[in-house]
């Protein structure tokens, strides 16, 4: 009896890094869309929106009003990245208004050691932001 052998043919597709130029220009405007509606959701201050992007207050007031043209870097990418991830999987644990009041709650896990998360993803950068994003996904059951 013959054997079927069937071969199975993948594409291979290049994880997103964000380092080319050419996708930073094509997902900055919708990364700076999911950002500022966080940033109202979650009542960011000024400072906190600028801060958690990795931008200027100065800067931070381009991108509120629109009058930002420029891609973002890999950096700042990733940071819009880590907070529309982290809004998410906070909309999808919660099914009320604590999805947007939890970020900048007092917390005492030890991510946060007291501090809201808000708080803590300042002082931390991006870690912190990858940190607080994959503690929400396992609290929720998505790791």
């Amino acid at each position: 009896m013959a054997s079927l052998v069937q071969t199975w043919t993948h594409d291979i597709v290049e994880p997103q890094t964000f380092a080319a130029a050419e996708d930073r220009a094509r997902l900055s405007g919708p990364a700076l869309r999911g950002f500022r509606a966080l940033a109202a959701q979650w009542a960011l201050s000024n400072g906190e929106a600028a801060a958690l992007l990795g931008v200027s207050e100065s800067t931070w007031d381009r991108i509120k009003r629109g009058a930002w043209d420029q891609p973002l870097s890999q950096d700042q990418l990733t940071r819009a990245s880590a907070a529309i991830g982290l809004y998410k999987g906070l909309h999808l644990l919660f099914v009320d208004a604590m999805a947007d009041r939890w970020p900048k709650l007092a917390n005492q896990g030890a991510l946060f050691r007291s501090k809201s998360p808000v708080e803590a993803m300042i002082a931390g950068g991006i870690p912190v932001m990858l940190e607080t994003r994959n503690h929400v996904d396992a609290v929720r059951g998505g790791l």
